[in-house]
């Protein structure tokens, strides 16, 4: 695959998951025994991607600390896999960082990535949002492999949500009717207002974009909570006429949303019981706590 550059923004202040994100951020938190931030680097890293731009912000630095090389730990142990990591330069990974002075949204957090790029197509992956693949091939190997075929302006990974929760999240409307695999769309719109979703098919937190996005991130207002929106963004481009297509993510494809506190426990619960190693165990431990729980509401 030709596509080989990520973007991931990780300067948003977590203010949902206070105490927890006061001195850390909340992409650092660990879900299982990994960071949630180096799930969403390693499962792009198995899809092809090599090099990443981490937009940044205060109080953000112990993510830079964590893909650095620490020579004195690695002594420890044979090797990158012992300590439960990838072997990134061994792989040929590079990283790279850029400060977003003030979170003012996710689109001026990609507008700091222009340079980064250098003209060509790239990822964009939130970085406080894990999402899990067949390991066949994974939803951005599919975007990457539908936005080159297409020569669409910007391809979006969607799943499905219950109507309830759509407002939560950017929403598209497919432009075909029974949309499966990936798609065209003719709108999208961040948070809807409750009963006005155009469907139930939401924004998946992983993207890819040729460098029209900068023209569209500049030519946008400021939208929700006066901040710049990629899904604003986007409309611009279907306002232009650009092509903008839809990749669903299939049946056993999760995302798993680190934002609150219901969601991070959700995440860490499912990861943790599938450790091949603690899974059975702390299955056991959970059985057990939810059979005294049924015992005490009896």
């Amino acid at each position: 695959m030709s596509i080989n550059k990520a973007v991931l923004p990780v300067a948003g202040m977590g203010t949902r998951l206070l105490p927890a994100t006061k001195s850390q951020p909340k992409e650092m938190l660990p879900v299982g025994h990994k960071p949630v931030v180096q799930y969403v680097v390693e499962e792009m890293i198995d899809q092809g991607v090599d090099k990443f731009l981490f937009v940044t912000g205060r109080k953000k630095r112990s993510i830079e600390d964590h893909f650095d090389d620490d020579p004195e730990l690695e002594r420890r142990f044979r090797n990158k896999e012992e300590m439960g990591e990838v072997d990134y330069a061994g792989r040929g990974v590079d990283f790279f960082y850029v400060r977003q002075r003030r979170p003012q949204g996710n689109a001026d957090a990609v507008r700091l990535a222009k340079e980064f790029v250098a003209g060509e197509s790239f990822v964009v992956g939130f970085g406080d949002t894990i999402v899990t693949s067949s390991p066949k091939q994974g939803v951005v190997a599919r975007l990457i492999q539908d936005h080159e075929a297409s020569g669409a302006a910007a391809t979006i990974a969607v799943w499905e949500v219950p109507p309830e929760e759509a407002s939560k999240y950017g929403v598209i409307r497919p432009a075909v009717q029974d949309p499966v695999g990936a798609f065209p769309i003719d709108d999208i719109v961040e948070k809807p207002a409750f009963g006005t979703a155009p469907s139930h098919l939401a924004v998946a937190a992983r993207y890819v974009f040729t460098p029209r996005i900068f023209d569209a991130i500049a030519a946008t207002e400021p939208g929700v909570k006066g901040e710049l929106w990629l899904t604003d963004a986007i409309r611009r481009l279907l306002e232009w006429g650009d092509g903008v297509r839809c990749v669903r993510l299939q049946d056993g494809e999760r995302r798993y949303d680190i934002g609150t506190p219901l969601t991070y426990y959700r995440a860490f619960a499912d990861f943790a019981l599938a450790d091949p190693e603690h899974g059975p165990a702390f299955k056991e431990y959970l059985r057990g706590c939810l059979q005294d729980t049924d015992e005490q509401d009896a």
